[in-house]
């Protein structure tokens, strides 16, 4: 009796939403084609330090199921790749995907880095994945615990690609032991027959600069949270020392809400993860520099999910000092910066000096959102992220039939959410997929 080919899912981001679903699809035997613009799985997890409310490694949780998917005998990984084209309808859906060429030879790369520490641009690049505090070579992977340990030439750094001459020689292709270094690899389109998609594309943090009184990109002493993030990580361009301005900071102060909750950013919604994200940026400040002055404004803390309201209250312990109240403006004063804000509780206005600024920056639509769902044929609800078929009825299917939706890119959400809507959607998904192997399309 001839087999028949089971159908497949596509998988569209490889954040930890992509990841868990394409993981629990597999599981259950269909193929899936996984996705991701970037060189490496990951998504904005992998930039994290710590995981609230547990404290837990946010590698340890995450490099294991990178490594699962990258090793998973029926998924097929395609990163640095974009979905170009999608035709047809639930059960016969024909994707197109653009392969974009890594210059780097994917079969004879070991990892081992001697490509980029030979490059003639190495520590002259910004580094995006640690949010530009630190610098990279034009040839790189984004971080160690990359899936697939494979380099990749940026193309907009490197010299041969953009002047076509570096040097006499190609140092980086002359340093490389396997021969990898390819500058003759082309763009590459690959088309894909699958009977359902997920669609997994994660989120963008607000631009702080939409909110120029707090003075993020004027003082280089005004962070973001995901900037802070990577300081205290230890995989981080400071390898986990809180450094700033080439000192550790003696007082910090977090700034809740920059941009949600805002009708003059357009952001009318609370981002969910805000208020417990500073809470464990205020703690971990206690724990790296335990003399160190610590003070969180809010306008109210929303700690919504398992744990979360003890965490707040463990932190609120642990000498964080919470004021009520919305700063008004970010000013320098000598050396320091000055906080102004309004203290609803005292009913003044307070001012306090501080060394360090820390955002807790809006959850908002990915900059290309737009662009996805005009090419999956998806509606998008008022604030811009991906729309449900019914909010509460069919909160994972999308308003296209066979297309489903998991994690940020259907609005603010945690990581044990994001979790657990992937979960469900491959579920949706595996339905479609039984039935359209049961119908033999």
């Amino acid at each position: 009796m001839e087999s028949r080919k089971k159908p497949a899912a596509l998988v569209i981001g490889a954040g930890i939403a992509g990841i868990q679903a394409a993981l629990d699809i597999a599981s259950a035997g269909f193929p899936v084609y996984l996705v991701e613009r970037e060189p490496s799985v990951g998504g904005r997890m992998s930039q994290l330090d710590k995981t609230f409310p547990t404290l837990d490694c946010s590698a340890c949780i995450l490099t294991p199921k990178m490594v699962d998917v990258g090793q998973h005998p029926l998924i097929n990984l395609m990163t640095y790749s974009e979905v170009t084209a999608v035709e047809g309808e639930a059960g016969a859906f024909h994707v197109t995907v653009k392969k974009k060429p890594r210059y780097v030879d994917e079969d004879k790369c070991r990892g081992c880095g001697d490509c980029a520490t030979a490059c003639r641009m190495t520590g002259r690049i910004v580094d995006t994945f640690n949010q530009g505090l630190g610098k990279r070579a034009a040839v790189y992977v984004s971080f160690p615990q990359a899936v697939p340990l494979i380099y990749t030439v940026d193309p907009t750094a490197c010299l041969y690609l953009t002047r076509g001459v570096c040097g006499k020689t190609f140092k980086c292709k002359d340093a490389c032991p396997s021969g990898a270094i390819n500058f003759e690899q082309k763009e590459q389109l690959v088309e894909l027959d699958v009977a359902t998609i997920i669609v997994a594309t994660g989120f963008d943090l607000m631009d702080p600069r939409k909110k120029p009184e707090f003075g993020y990109g004027m003082y280089p002493n005004v962070l973001t949270g995901l900037e802070f993030e990577r300081l205290c990580s230890a995989a981080g361009p400071t390898g986990g020392k809180i450094i700033v301005n080439g000192k550790e900071p003696k007082q910090v102060v977090f700034i809740h809400c920059v941009g949600s909750r805002d009708s003059h950013t357009g952001v009318a919604y609370c981002s969910r993860i805000c208020c417990m994200y500073t809470a464990k940026h205020a703690h971990l400040v206690r724990d790296k520099l335990p003399e160190a002055q610590v003070t969180a404004f809010y306008m109210d803390v929303r700690a919504f999910g398992k744990g979360y309201e003890e965490f707040y209250d463990r932190v609120k312990q642990e000498r964080v000092l919470y004021r009520r109240g919305e700063p008004s403006e970010v000013y320098k004063r000598g050396d320091k910066l000055v906080v102004r804000a309004e203290d609803t509780f005292l009913r003044k206005t307070v001012e306090v000096e501080t060394d360090v600024v820390v955002l807790a920056t809006a959850v908002v639509p990915r900059s290309d959102a737009a662009e996805v769902a005009a090419l999956l044929g998806l509606e998008r609800s008022p604030d811009g992220f991906m729309k449900e078929a019914h909010p509460k009825m069919r909160p994972i299917e999308s308003t296209r039939p066979g297309v489903f939706i998991a994690g940020c890119n259907q609005g603010p959400k945690d990581i044990p959410d994001t979790v657990a809507q992937a979960k469900a959607a491959a579920s949706s998904a595996m339905v479609a997929l039984t039935r359209s192997a049961a119908s033999g399309k």
